[in-house]
């Protein structure tokens, strides 16, 4: 038999619109989205009135032009409106390029020429950016409001009794998310059907969600967390997904109380909320986090899974359960459907078990990894090792296959779970007259896990450090999204250097976290 077809029969006949049938047809009444604004009144669609609505805006694209792999740009904050315009671009077979809603006006021109979008959803706090990024669109539909030159969301609603449907391709793309790496501008990851059935069927199992489980999504819905992690894994075995606006302290417990809330994404800014003394009993029993973390188990009250994953690879592409013990700190083993392996990245040898390298994960592209960086064959053909997608996580191997988390390329910065590239940062900085050389680093932060911070040599021309300090930040305000703009410039005569001059990064970190807080 043909290799490719027996890739293929795990998700053969299957896409988003035949998950959404499915459910539908066999769970029409059980709720699946619901919405809780942090004002006004929040609503609850059914399997039944999610397949109709999602419907509905198909016809209505469809009559508005766009159709099989047409790109449109989803630019907009947690609502019910991206949710289902999302789910309408994967009915008629378009491409949903869901950005980050902090972009600036030059970042969204570039979201919108790299990926060749032809239309537009976004929000009227939201649409005059886009606006003045000067990206060329057919049209843009604004949700709940008006702006010049648009439409209202509203209609773009059709006649769900004209969509017709179309032939199942399992590795149609679907979607693209943006997401920055060590090189200067973000990538496009293009996500297939396939793939959305991937994490449909393995996140569930990751996490022990069930059918009557209750998933709250307050993470950004243009990010793989939301999408693939959660509503995915909800869609998965007939769920439901709670979708609030973003992450709410002072509202969380009473909306995981009258919701039912079982489970939910934890970043760091969740613990205090959740370690709160005065903890109500509530449903919530399941925190996905990076690691294995018995002491956070009893600190939040909830049994804590460990999931590691990209944009990349969809979903968690390796796990670990409590009841499993594994070691404390441990990311756990690579889930099923994934191969892994830890890799010397300067010479390509295999690690021995308790040495440090690279993170490379096989699975099928298209299905258990993203199709490819659309627009970049380079990128594409750079991030690949054969079948091996290079992470650029440095790991350790350990006992018994537990693999555990050392180092990422510390030119990728986390900030608040927003990936930053310093390359990027340094691009801008660096074309600045006066400024002779920069190095973009991580500053430690205590409730965004780290922020950017920039060291500046000036050139004798230079002028006085207080004038280059404000054009370096304006510069980075008109070019970069909010949580790119370094948080402090610290200007020094030399740089610390190892072996071919390289700046030594690690010295400049240990620098900047001596410095004050920011």
């Amino acid at each position: 038999m043909a290799g490719g077809t027996i890739d293929g029969f795990q998700v053969h006949g299957q896409d988003i619109p035949w998950l959404l049938r499915h459910w539908a047809e066999h769970r029409p009444e059980h709720p699946a989205l619901v919405w809780e604004p942090a004002e006004g009144t929040g609503r609850t669609w059914t399997y039944a009135e999610l397949l109709r609505d999602t419907e509905r805006l198909a016809a209505g694209l469809t009559g508005r032009g766009i159709g099989r792999g047409a790109k449109v740009l989803v630019h907009s904050e947690n609502c019910p409106e991206m949710v289902l315009a999302w789910l309408a671009c994967a009915t008629v077979g378009a491409v949903a390029v869901t950005t980050n809603t902090r972009a600036t006006p030059a970042e969204i021109a570039y979201f919108v020429e790299r990926a060749g979008c032809v239309a537009a959803v976004t929000q009227p706090h939201l649409a005059a950016p886009l606006a003045q990024s000067g990206a060329t669109l057919e049209w843009v539909a604004v949700i709940d409001g008006t702006a010049p030159d648009t439409v209202p969301f509203a209609d773009l609603y059709g006649d769900a009794a004209t969509w017709t449907g179309r032939p199942i391709e399992p590795l149609l793309p679907f979607g693209i998310m943006f997401t920055s790496g060590t090189t200067s501008r973000p990538k496009a990851v293009v996500h297939t059907h396939a793939n959305a059935i991937w994490a449909s069927r393995s996140g569930p199992r990751s996490i022990d969600l069930g059918p009557d489980d209750r998933y709250l999504i307050h993470l950004p819905f243009f990010h793989v967390n939301a999408q693939s992690w959660s509503f995915f894994s909800v869609l998965g075995v007939g769920a439901t997904a709670v979708l609030t606006p973003k992450w709410s302290t002072s509202r969380f417990w009473d909306v995981v109380a009258r919701h039912g809330i079982t489970h939910m994404s934890l970043m760091p800014f969740c613990f205090g909320v959740l370690a709160a003394p005065n903890r109500p009993e509530t449903a919530l029993r399941v925190g996905v986090f990076g690691q294995i973390a018995p002491a956070l188990d009893t600190m939040l009250g909830l049994r804590v899974y460990a999931a590691f994953g990209m944009t990349e690879t969809v979903t968690h592409a390796i796990t670990g359960k409590p009841t499993e013990y594994l070691p404390a700190r441990s990311m756990g083993r690579p889930a099923p459907g994934y191969a892994c392996a830890v890799v010397d990245p300067e010479t390509g040898r295999e690690c021995a078990e308790g040495e440090v390298g690279e993170l490379w994960l096989r699975g099928q592209r298209g299905v258990q990894l993203f199709l490819e960086y659309h627009g970049d064959p380079e990128a594409t053909e750079a991030a690949f090792v054969g079948d091996w997608f290079r992470t650029g996580d440095m790991v350790l191997l350990g006992a018994g296959g537990n693999v555990f988390y050392r180092e990422r390329d510390k030119d990728l910065l986390k900030v608040g779970g927003e990936n930053v590239s310093a390359r990027e940062v340094e691009d801008v900085i660096g074309a600045i007259p006066g400024v002779t050389s920069v190095a973009v680093v991580g500053k430690q932060h205590d409730f965004l896990s780290e922020v950017v911070v920039a060291f500046v040599i000036r050139a004798a021309n230079a002028p006085d450090e207080n004038t280059l300090e404000k054009t370096i930040l304006s510069a980075c305000r008109e070019r970069l999204s909010d949580y790119k703009i370094p948080r402090a410039i610290y200007f020094v005569d030399t740089f610390p250097l190892g072996t071919l001059d390289k700046v030594l990064k690690k010295s400049l970190r240990e620098l900047a976290d001596a410095r004050p807080a920011v």
